[in-house]
């Protein structure tokens, strides 16, 4: 069963990396019905994964592995436990920019939003990424027992 949930970990891992990339590719283009539709549903698999990684995680933590008590007290795991909290608390900005996006989808229009919206909505997508980074070189850390 560990190896089972270190696999879907890694799914849903690899599943949310892809996802912040591709949104990173998608706001970077000209902004047109089909690139606002693959936004959405981009992060919606993006919030899924992000939830699941989550869940999975947790049980991983408190059910197989070394235990809740080795991870809480692992600097590392704290630091990118915290990291993906405040991630997920962020990555609320693009999600509300692209659901107010129905409205003008539905009615067969190209969403509108003003540069400084789209400037915001792609510094937060570099910052998820940069964070992702932070993520993995404390997962490696975690992997040769530092930073207890």
């Amino acid at each position: 069963m560990s190896t089972l949930f270190a696999f879907l970990h890694h799914l849903t891992a690899f599943t949310l990396v892809s996802c912040v990339a591709i949104e990173l590719v998608l706001i970077r283009q000209d902004l047109t019905i089909p690139t606002a539709r693959r936004l959405q549903v981009t992060d919606a698999v993006l919030g899924a994964a992000a939830g699941l990684l989550l869940v999975i995680g947790l049980c991983r933590v408190f059910f197989f592995e070394k235990g809740a008590a080795y991870y809480f007290s692992s600097h590392a795991f704290l630091t990118k436990f915290s990291v993906f909290i405040a991630l997920a608390l962020v990555s609320v900005i693009p999600t509300v920019e692209f659901l107010r996006w129905r409205k003008a989808l539905k009615a067969g229009q190209a969403p509108q939003p003003g540069e400084k919206k789209l400037k915001l909505v792609r510094s937060v997508i570099h910052g998820e990424l940069i964070g992702v980074v932070i993520i993995l070189l404390c997962a490696a850390i975690m992997a040769r027992g530092g930073w207890r």
